[in-house]
This record gives C-alpha cells, sequence and structure tokens, in this order.
C-alpha cells in the first residue's frame, strides 16, 4: 500500500489541476508500483476536497472505459469507476463552459440508470440492478483529464476520478423493463452531422452487467450505490474531442435523447 503522505500529495495534485483547469505529469510516470488500491484512495481524497472544502454532494457513480472502441481510444483495457457530485450535472440543451471548467473535453453517449433501491456489493447480479432500478436516461458524459496530453494507465485514471468532467441528463425517462438493453441503438451526431453509432451491448455486453460490476467493485471498498442516486454505465461509442462552438446531440432508438453546447 502507497504511503498515506503520497496519498494525501497526489489526491491534493489532482484537486488543485481540477480547480486551476491545469495538467499533471501521469502518476504512473512517478510512482512505477502504484496499486488501483492506491489509485482510488488518490482519488478519495480529491473527492474529500470537493465535498468538505467545496460543499460538493455526491449524487452518483460512474463506470467508464467499458467498450472496445474507448479502450482502444486511450490504451486502457479495463473499466475505471469514480463519484459524481451535485456541481457536475447539467440539464438537456445546456450551455456547457470550457474554459475554467474543463481542460480536454470529450463527449460520450451513454445510458444512465436513476436507483429506486440501495444497490451494495459484492454479489449485486444484472437481475439485481434491474429490481433497484427506477428509470433510465440518455446521458452525455464529458470526460475530461488531469492528466497531461490524456497519458493515462488504469492506475492514472481511477486516481483521477475516472476522468470525469462534466455530464448531462435527457429530460426524458423510461422503464428499463420496457427495452432490451443490449440491442437498443444510439446516434451521435456533432454539428448537426452524424458521427458515430453504438449498441448498448457495447457496454460490457449489457448495461446492466456494467452497473452491476460497479457496484460489486465499489462494495469490495465498503461503498454502496444509494436509492435515488445516478450511475453512468459507459460509452456506446467512440469519445468525440469538443471545443467551444461545438454542440453535440444523440438519440436512443425508442427511448430518446439529448445534447449540449460548448462555450
Amino acid at each position: 500500500m502507497m504511503d498515506q503522505d503520497k496519498i494525501i500529495q497526489f489526491g491534493d495534485e489532482l484537486y488543485n489541476a481540477l480547480r486551476g483547469g491545469h495538467t499533471i505529469v501521469p502518476l504512473t510516470d512517478r510512482e512505477r508500483d502504484i496499486q488501483i488500491a492506491d489509485a482510488y484512495q488518490i482519488s478519495l481524497r480529491m473527492l474529500n476536497r470537493r465535498v468538505h472544502d467545496d460543499g460538493e454532494r455526491i449524487v452518483g457513480k460512474k463506470i467508464g472505459v467499458t467498450s472496445k472502441p474507448v479502450q482502444e481510444m486511450l490504451g486502457v483495457f479495463q473499466p475505471d469507476f469514480g463519484f459524481l457530485t451535485d456541481t457536475m450535472q447539467y440539464p438537456d440543451g445546456a450551455e456547457i463552459p470550457i474554459a475554467g471548467n474543463l481542460i480536454a473535453p470529450r463527449a460520450e453517449g451513454e445510458i444512465a440508470f436513476r436507483l429506486k433501491k440501495d444497490l451494495v456489493g459484492p454479489g449485486v447480479t444484472e437481475a439485481d440492478v434491474l429490481d433497484a432500478t427506477e428509470s433510465i436516461v440518455p446521458c452525455f458524459e464529458i470526460v475530461d483529464s488531469r492528466i497531461k496530453d490524456w497519458k493515462i494507465k488504469i492506475q492514472d485514471t481511477v486516481a483521477d476520478n475516472a476522468s470525469c468532467g462534466v455530464y448531462v441528463l435527457s429530460e426524458k425517462e423510461v422503464d428499463p423493463r420496457d427495452y432490451d438493453l443490449p440491442g437498443v441503438r444510439m446516434k451521435i451526431y456533432k454539428n448537426g452531422e452524424f458521427h458515430s453509432e453504438g449498441l448498448g451491448s457495447a457496454v460490457q455486453g449489457n448495461p446492466l452487467t456494467a452497473v452491476a460490476w460497479l457496484a460489486n467493485t465499489l462494495g469490495e471498498f465498503g461503498i454502496p450505490f444509494k436509492a435515488g442516486e445516478v450511475i453512468l454505465s459507459g460509452s456506446l461509442a467512440p469519445l468525440i474531442p469538443v471545443v467551444a462552438g461545438d454542440e453535440v446531440s444523440l438519440e436512443i432508438e425508442g427511448i430518446g435523447g439529448c445534447s449540449c453546447k460548448f462555450v
């Protein structure tokens, strides 16, 4: 296990990078033996600064790097996990400022789960996830990295709160029991032109599988899913780099869509 002083140092570095809008040298370049458990403790230090120093509230969790296209883009070949706070959420159609808010944003289309029951791993199944879900919601997650040039390994992104920036939730919420989640098709557009598409099966074969994995992974650290939380289940298609002036939208066939613009 990494020395506690080093965990605090790295967590504070990432917090300061978030607040200052700058990047830091990859942690894995400085600590060759860093483990995922160490990275998670670093992320908690960063999160605790946001909660205790800035008054943010935890409102959900996220899983990332679940699909092959995203893994290949980032060079990270296993999922990461992090936390969502109230200041990270934007409404459908929002204008999202980049300057002073994001560093190197990339948009990804996802399915979010809104929970009506607590879920505590380990031992959570896909059936448990479905039973605990109030609704699913079309979603954009805007990932961002405090690690220089997105030169990340799994330990870097876990430490950096799973490279999470902000997220956008649709106003459309539906009952997941009415849909074949692996078979749902999402189409994504950038500046009005078709960009990419993907199926629900891109996310570990089934978004329910991804959410169960996350519940069980966080359960090993003593972190539950709580009723009312939003869980982001991972990207269905490749990430889309965005800059000020860009607008992205998505549509999930038979469910609905959402959009946002960067300013």
